[in-house]
């Protein structure tokens, strides 16, 4: 789905709402605080709903970005989350808000939110392995965390959360660095942005990488509306 040429668009008040598997938090483009809710798994679409208009509450604003975990088909969830309750794939976000939105993948939506030109890799570490490009503004989820990695597992089995609560820190770290390096070879980016949940957690960041913000996922969803030239 491409972003409308409307340059209109730029001046709409958005609210960005970032849903994960264990908070679903809320922010408006115009600022002011952002509010959170436990999510987890009893959250089904329904509740989310619920929750995000109670969060929004004497809040004003024209369209929604949405940043969803896992991956997106018209604008709807075509799967199932995996630390939520069932009942997500082709659920009507735009119908049940009652505002324009526009849904994009999670790792994606922070992808945008950290971009600076060129052609970037963003990888977010966290329950699993999150991914996405922006090459000269056309966005790319990716779903690389399944590919096979060593020993008959994935690259989320490494990095992600299973991967440094079975290795350790040390491996954990050295893993990150070697999924890195071998996806610059195979993806050619110009550069790497490293967030999600457990990017704090490590010390030297990978040749040609920068650290991302979690707070970066608000920063693309206003942008999905405010920048005309994005591609999605």
């Amino acid at each position: 789905m491409d972003a409308p040429a409307d340059s209109s668009n730029t001046q709409k008040t958005v609210l960005a709402i970032d849903l994960g598997g264990s908070h679903v938090k809320v922010l408006l483009s115009t600022g002011g605080e952002k509010r959170a809710m436990v999510s987890g798994p009893d959250m089904s679409p329904d509740k989310m709903v619920k929750a995000v208009k109670e969060m929004a509450k004497g809040l004003e604003f024209d369209v929604i970005g949405m940043g969803y975990p896992g991956p997106i088909e018209n604008n709807r969830p075509s799967l199932d989350p995996h630390n939520l309750a069932p009942g997500w794939k082709d659920y009507d976000f735009e119908k049940a808000f009652g505002k324009p939105l526009k849904l994009v993948n999670d790792a994606l939506m922070q992808a945008i939110g950290s971009y600076e030109g060129g052609r970037m890799l963003f990888l977010g570490l966290g329950t699993g392995l999150g991914a996405a490009m922006v090459v000269d503004k056309v966005c790319l989820p990716m779903e690389l965390a399944h590919l096979p990695y060593k020993k008959k597992q994935t690259f989320e089995d490494y990095v992600g959360l299973r991967g440094l609560e079975a290795h350790g820190k040390t491996k954990w770290r050295k893993s990150v660095a070697d999924v890195a390096a071998r996806l610059k070879a195979a993806l050619q980016p110009d550069y790497i942005v490293i967030g999600g949940g457990n990017v704090d957690k490590i010390k030297d960041l990978p040749e040609n990488c920068r650290r991302g913000d979690n707070e970066n996922a608000f920063k693309g969803g206003f942008r999905i509306w405010q920048d005309p030239e994005l591609k999605l």
